[in-house]
Protein backbone atom coordinates (compact mmCIF):
# COMPACT_ATOMS: atom_id res chain seq x y z
CA UNK A 1 0.00 0.00 0.00
CA UNK A 2 2.86 2.61 0.71
CA UNK A 3 4.61 1.11 -2.49
CA UNK A 4 1.53 2.66 -4.29
CA UNK A 5 1.04 5.92 -2.38
CA UNK A 6 4.60 6.19 -3.17
CA UNK A 7 4.54 5.64 -6.98
CA UNK A 8 1.26 8.29 -7.15
CA UNK A 9 3.25 10.80 -5.42
CA UNK A 10 5.36 10.40 -7.67
CA UNK A 11 3.92 10.89 -10.75
CA UNK A 12 2.25 13.57 -9.68
CA UNK A 13 5.02 15.30 -8.74
CA UNK A 14 7.05 14.11 -12.38
CA UNK A 15 3.99 15.84 -14.27
CA UNK A 16 4.03 18.87 -12.22
CA UNK A 17 7.41 18.84 -13.32
CA UNK A 18 6.71 18.68 -17.06
CA UNK A 19 3.73 20.85 -16.82
CA UNK A 20 5.12 24.13 -14.85
CA UNK A 21 9.05 23.53 -15.29
CA UNK A 22 8.76 22.37 -18.96
CA UNK A 23 6.87 25.94 -19.19
CA UNK A 24 8.73 27.99 -17.51
CA UNK A 25 12.20 27.14 -19.54
CA UNK A 26 11.16 28.89 -22.60
CA UNK A 27 11.16 31.93 -20.93
CA UNK A 28 14.63 30.98 -19.05
CA UNK A 29 15.74 30.26 -22.64
CA UNK A 30 14.39 33.30 -23.83
CA UNK A 31 16.47 35.06 -21.10
CA UNK A 32 19.80 33.71 -21.79
CA UNK A 33 19.91 33.06 -25.74
CA UNK A 34 19.86 37.22 -25.89
CA UNK A 35 23.42 37.13 -24.24
CA UNK A 36 25.08 33.11 -24.55
CA UNK A 37 25.37 31.85 -27.75
CA UNK A 38 22.43 29.11 -28.39
CA UNK A 39 24.33 26.12 -28.78
CA UNK A 40 26.99 26.95 -26.34
CA UNK A 41 24.13 27.69 -23.64
CA UNK A 42 22.26 24.65 -24.52
CA UNK A 43 25.48 22.13 -24.75
CA UNK A 44 27.04 23.13 -21.26
CA UNK A 45 23.21 22.99 -19.59
CA UNK A 46 22.88 19.89 -21.26
CA UNK A 47 26.60 18.25 -20.41
CA UNK A 48 26.17 19.74 -16.68
CA UNK A 49 23.17 18.00 -16.07
CA UNK A 50 23.93 15.03 -17.46
CA UNK A 51 26.74 15.00 -15.16
CA UNK A 52 25.00 15.92 -11.84
CA UNK A 53 22.36 12.60 -13.07
CA UNK A 54 25.25 10.19 -12.79
CA UNK A 55 26.31 11.74 -9.67
CA UNK A 56 22.83 11.17 -7.85
CA UNK A 57 22.86 7.71 -9.66
CA UNK A 58 26.09 6.95 -8.09
CA UNK A 59 24.93 8.34 -4.63
CA UNK A 60 21.93 5.68 -4.60
CA UNK A 61 24.22 2.93 -5.73
CA UNK A 62 22.76 2.42 -9.28
CA UNK A 63 25.61 1.27 -11.64
CA UNK A 64 25.59 3.28 -15.22
CA UNK A 65 27.42 0.25 -16.94
CA UNK A 66 25.21 0.10 -20.41
CA UNK A 67 25.62 -2.25 -23.22
CA UNK A 68 26.98 -1.18 -26.65
CA UNK A 69 23.07 -1.01 -28.11
CA UNK A 70 21.99 0.98 -25.26
CA UNK A 71 24.84 3.57 -26.02
CA UNK A 72 23.88 3.73 -29.05
CA UNK A 73 20.21 3.97 -28.83
CA UNK A 74 21.20 6.97 -25.66
CA UNK A 75 23.14 9.02 -28.53
CA UNK A 76 20.54 8.65 -30.97
CA UNK A 77 17.38 9.92 -28.53
CA UNK A 78 20.23 12.56 -27.16
CA UNK A 79 20.48 14.01 -30.45
CA UNK A 80 16.21 13.53 -31.62
CA UNK A 81 15.25 15.46 -28.40
CA UNK A 82 17.97 17.50 -27.48
CA UNK A 83 20.80 18.48 -29.72
CA UNK A 84 18.27 19.05 -32.81
CA UNK A 85 15.02 18.58 -30.51
CA UNK A 86 15.68 21.31 -28.29
CA UNK A 87 19.11 22.97 -29.30
CA UNK A 88 17.54 24.44 -32.53
CA UNK A 89 14.70 25.56 -30.68
CA UNK A 90 17.00 27.48 -28.12
CA UNK A 91 18.48 29.32 -31.13
CA UNK A 92 15.10 29.91 -32.80
CA UNK A 93 14.28 31.48 -30.18
CA UNK A 94 16.21 34.67 -31.13
CA UNK A 95 13.96 35.33 -33.43
CA UNK A 96 10.21 34.35 -32.37
CA UNK A 97 9.11 35.40 -28.70
CA UNK A 98 9.20 32.40 -26.17
CA UNK A 99 5.39 31.74 -25.73
CA UNK A 100 4.50 31.49 -29.68
CA UNK A 101 7.04 28.89 -30.01
CA UNK A 102 5.91 26.91 -26.79
CA UNK A 103 2.55 27.47 -28.63
CA UNK A 104 3.82 26.05 -32.10
CA UNK A 105 5.08 23.16 -29.97
CA UNK A 106 2.17 22.38 -28.65
CA UNK A 107 0.99 20.68 -31.68
CA UNK A 108 3.12 17.80 -31.49
CA UNK A 109 0.79 15.38 -30.71
CA UNK A 110 -1.21 16.38 -33.90
CA UNK A 111 2.96 15.81 -35.74
CA UNK A 112 2.76 12.54 -33.82
CA UNK A 113 -0.38 10.90 -34.70
CA UNK A 114 0.60 11.53 -37.93
CA UNK A 115 4.09 9.83 -37.76
CA UNK A 116 2.15 6.94 -36.36
CA UNK A 117 0.33 6.73 -40.03
CA UNK A 118 3.16 7.10 -42.16
CA UNK A 119 5.87 4.96 -40.32
CA UNK A 120 3.90 2.27 -38.15
CA UNK A 121 0.05 2.34 -40.40
CA UNK A 122 -1.66 3.20 -37.24
CA UNK A 123 -5.34 4.58 -38.53
CA UNK A 124 -6.18 8.01 -36.89
CA UNK A 125 -9.75 7.59 -35.04
CA UNK A 126 -12.32 9.76 -36.05
CA UNK A 127 -12.06 12.26 -32.95
CA UNK A 128 -8.28 12.27 -33.74
CA UNK A 129 -9.08 13.16 -37.48
CA UNK A 130 -10.90 16.19 -36.32
CA UNK A 131 -8.37 17.15 -33.76
CA UNK A 132 -5.98 17.34 -36.78
CA UNK A 133 -7.64 19.55 -38.69
CA UNK A 134 -8.34 21.84 -35.56
CA UNK A 135 -4.77 21.17 -35.20
CA UNK A 136 -4.03 22.68 -38.22
CA UNK A 137 -6.10 25.52 -38.59
CA UNK A 138 -5.10 26.46 -35.15
CA UNK A 139 -1.25 26.22 -36.79
CA UNK A 140 -2.32 28.68 -39.87
CA UNK A 141 -4.14 31.06 -37.64
CA UNK A 142 -0.76 31.25 -35.42
CA UNK A 143 1.74 31.66 -38.34
CA UNK A 144 -0.23 33.90 -40.49
CA UNK A 145 0.20 36.97 -38.33
CA UNK A 146 0.92 40.01 -40.11
CA UNK A 147 2.96 41.23 -36.65
CA UNK A 148 5.12 37.85 -36.20
CA UNK A 149 5.64 37.57 -39.98
CA UNK A 150 6.81 40.91 -40.04
CA UNK A 151 10.12 40.39 -37.07
CA UNK A 152 13.39 39.27 -38.91
CA UNK A 153 13.79 36.28 -39.23
CA UNK A 154 10.42 34.67 -37.82
CA UNK A 155 9.88 32.52 -40.79
CA UNK A 156 13.12 30.78 -40.53
CA UNK A 157 12.43 30.77 -36.64
CA UNK A 158 8.98 29.25 -37.48
CA UNK A 159 10.23 26.67 -39.66
CA UNK A 160 13.29 25.84 -37.64
CA UNK A 161 10.81 25.10 -34.30
CA UNK A 162 8.61 22.73 -37.03
CA UNK A 163 11.69 20.60 -37.98
CA UNK A 164 12.74 20.22 -34.31
CA UNK A 165 8.79 19.30 -33.20
CA UNK A 166 9.47 16.58 -36.13
CA UNK A 167 12.46 15.41 -34.45
CA UNK A 168 10.62 15.25 -31.03
CA UNK A 169 7.93 13.06 -31.92
CA UNK A 170 10.01 10.82 -33.54
CA UNK A 171 12.15 10.40 -30.56
CA UNK A 172 9.38 9.91 -28.79
CA UNK A 173 8.39 6.88 -31.26
CA UNK A 174 11.91 5.86 -30.99
CA UNK A 175 12.29 5.76 -27.13
CA UNK A 176 9.00 3.65 -27.09
CA UNK A 177 10.99 0.78 -28.64
CA UNK A 178 14.40 0.97 -28.40
CA UNK A 179 16.43 -0.83 -25.86
CA UNK A 180 17.54 1.90 -23.27
CA UNK A 181 18.95 1.75 -20.06
CA UNK A 182 16.48 0.65 -17.45
CA UNK A 183 16.71 3.15 -14.59
CA UNK A 184 14.89 6.65 -15.81
CA UNK A 185 18.34 8.47 -14.33
CA UNK A 186 20.98 6.67 -16.13
CA UNK A 187 19.11 6.43 -19.37
CA UNK A 188 18.14 10.36 -19.09
CA UNK A 189 22.16 10.99 -17.81
CA UNK A 190 23.21 9.39 -21.19
CA UNK A 191 20.70 10.69 -23.58
CA UNK A 192 21.84 14.60 -22.01
CA UNK A 193 26.07 13.79 -21.79
CA UNK A 194 26.02 12.48 -25.27
CA UNK A 195 23.22 15.66 -26.64
CA UNK A 196 25.41 18.29 -24.80
CA UNK A 197 28.84 16.77 -26.03
CA UNK A 198 27.15 16.74 -29.46
CA UNK A 199 25.62 20.71 -29.04
CA UNK A 200 29.04 21.52 -27.82
CA UNK A 201 30.85 20.55 -30.79
CA UNK A 202 28.23 21.86 -32.90
CA UNK A 203 29.18 25.23 -31.20
CA UNK A 204 32.17 25.05 -31.92
CA UNK A 205 31.90 24.32 -35.39
CA UNK A 206 30.08 27.13 -36.10
CA UNK A 207 32.90 29.22 -34.31
CA UNK A 208 29.95 30.74 -31.33
CA UNK A 209 31.84 32.96 -29.27
CA UNK A 210 32.20 30.94 -25.82
CA UNK A 211 32.62 32.98 -22.29
CA UNK A 212 33.15 32.45 -18.92
CA UNK A 213 30.20 32.28 -16.92
CA UNK A 214 32.29 35.27 -14.69
CA UNK A 215 31.41 37.64 -17.36
CA UNK A 216 27.95 36.63 -17.75
CA UNK A 217 25.05 39.00 -16.22
CA UNK A 218 22.77 38.10 -13.27
CA UNK A 219 20.02 37.21 -15.29
CA UNK A 220 22.07 34.80 -17.20
CA UNK A 221 23.55 33.27 -14.59
CA UNK A 222 19.72 32.37 -12.96
CA UNK A 223 18.45 31.34 -16.13
CA UNK A 224 21.18 28.75 -16.75
CA UNK A 225 21.21 27.50 -13.14
CA UNK A 226 17.16 26.88 -13.31
CA UNK A 227 17.40 25.17 -17.12
CA UNK A 228 20.04 22.69 -15.13
CA UNK A 229 18.36 22.13 -12.26
CA UNK A 230 14.94 22.16 -13.09
CA UNK A 231 14.68 21.79 -16.31
CA UNK A 232 17.09 19.77 -16.89
CA UNK A 233 17.56 17.69 -14.36
CA UNK A 234 13.83 17.52 -12.13
CA UNK A 235 11.93 17.92 -16.13
CA UNK A 236 13.56 15.37 -18.09
CA UNK A 237 14.10 13.09 -15.77
CA UNK A 238 10.24 13.40 -14.75
CA UNK A 239 10.02 12.90 -18.49
CA UNK A 240 11.59 9.67 -18.94
CA UNK A 241 9.95 8.42 -15.63
CA UNK A 242 6.61 8.54 -16.78
CA UNK A 243 7.29 7.34 -20.60
CA UNK A 244 7.77 4.19 -18.14
CA UNK A 245 5.07 4.16 -15.56
CA UNK A 246 2.29 6.07 -17.41
CA UNK A 247 1.05 6.04 -20.94
CA UNK A 248 2.65 8.54 -23.84
CA UNK A 249 -0.57 10.11 -24.59
CA UNK A 250 -0.73 10.90 -21.10
CA UNK A 251 2.24 12.28 -20.97
CA UNK A 252 1.59 14.52 -24.24
CA UNK A 253 -1.27 16.15 -21.84
CA UNK A 254 1.59 18.76 -20.76
CA UNK A 255 0.77 20.21 -24.54
CA UNK A 256 -1.96 21.50 -23.01
CA UNK A 257 -0.09 23.89 -20.02
CA UNK A 258 3.45 24.53 -21.41
CA UNK A 259 2.00 27.00 -23.70
CA UNK A 260 -0.43 28.56 -21.35
CA UNK A 261 2.80 29.06 -18.47
CA UNK A 262 5.54 29.90 -21.64
CA UNK A 263 2.65 32.61 -22.83
CA UNK A 264 2.01 34.48 -19.17
CA UNK A 265 5.77 34.63 -18.29
CA UNK A 266 6.60 35.59 -21.71
CA UNK A 267 3.86 38.57 -20.99
CA UNK A 268 4.69 39.04 -17.57
CA UNK A 269 8.41 39.30 -17.41
CA UNK A 270 9.60 39.98 -20.95
CA UNK A 271 6.23 42.56 -21.99
CA UNK A 272 5.94 39.85 -24.84
CA UNK A 273 3.03 40.92 -26.69
CA UNK A 274 -0.44 38.61 -26.97
CA UNK A 275 -2.49 39.02 -29.78
CA UNK A 276 -6.36 38.68 -30.31
CA UNK A 277 -5.50 36.33 -33.04
CA UNK A 278 -3.24 33.96 -30.23
CA UNK A 279 -5.54 33.53 -28.04
CA UNK A 280 -8.06 32.15 -30.53
CA UNK A 281 -5.18 30.04 -32.32
CA UNK A 282 -4.32 28.69 -28.91
CA UNK A 283 -7.67 27.78 -28.35
CA UNK A 284 -8.20 26.14 -31.43
CA UNK A 285 -4.97 24.49 -31.53
CA UNK A 286 -5.49 22.94 -28.20
CA UNK A 287 -9.00 21.74 -28.55
CA UNK A 288 -7.34 19.71 -31.34
CA UNK A 289 -4.52 18.26 -28.68
CA UNK A 290 -7.20 17.15 -26.62
CA UNK A 291 -9.21 15.37 -29.28
CA UNK A 292 -6.33 13.72 -30.26
CA UNK A 293 -5.46 12.30 -26.72
CA UNK A 294 -8.90 11.86 -25.51
CA UNK A 295 -9.77 8.28 -25.87
CA UNK A 296 -12.43 8.11 -23.31
CA UNK A 297 -14.25 10.41 -25.34
CA UNK A 298 -13.85 8.77 -28.65
CA UNK A 299 -15.10 5.64 -26.73
CA UNK A 300 -18.09 6.78 -25.83
CA UNK A 301 -18.56 8.82 -29.01
CA UNK A 302 -18.40 5.59 -30.70
CA UNK A 303 -21.01 3.91 -28.66
CA UNK A 304 -23.19 6.90 -28.86
CA UNK A 305 -23.02 6.98 -32.78
CA UNK A 306 -23.81 3.23 -32.64
CA UNK A 307 -26.67 3.36 -30.33
CA UNK A 308 -28.28 5.79 -32.98
CA UNK A 309 -27.03 3.86 -36.01
CA UNK A 310 -29.05 0.48 -34.22
CA UNK A 311 -31.95 2.59 -33.30
CA UNK A 312 -32.11 4.08 -37.08
CA UNK A 313 -31.95 0.31 -38.65
CA UNK A 314 -34.33 -0.66 -35.92
CA UNK A 315 -36.93 2.27 -37.37
CA UNK A 316 -36.31 1.13 -40.85
CA UNK A 317 -37.23 -2.95 -40.39
CA UNK A 318 -39.74 -1.78 -38.48
CA UNK A 319 -41.48 0.26 -40.81
CA UNK A 320 -40.51 -2.11 -43.96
Amino acid sequence: MEANKRRTLLILLAFFAIYVIWGSTYLLNKIAVTELPAFMLAGLRFFIAGLLLFGLAKAFGIPLAITKKQLVNSIIAGFLFLTFGNGVVVWALKFVDSGFAALEISAQPLVVLLLMRLLQGKKIQAMSLVGVALGIIGIYLLVSQKQVIAQEGALLGMVLIFFCMVSWAYGSLFVGKAELPLHYLVNTGYQMLTGGISMLLISLFLGEPWSSPTTWSTPALWSMALLILLGSVVAFTAFNYLLREVSPEKVATSTYVNPIIAMLLGWYFLGEHISLQSIVAAIVLLTGVYFINTKKKLTLFSRFVSKRNMKKIQKRLQNK
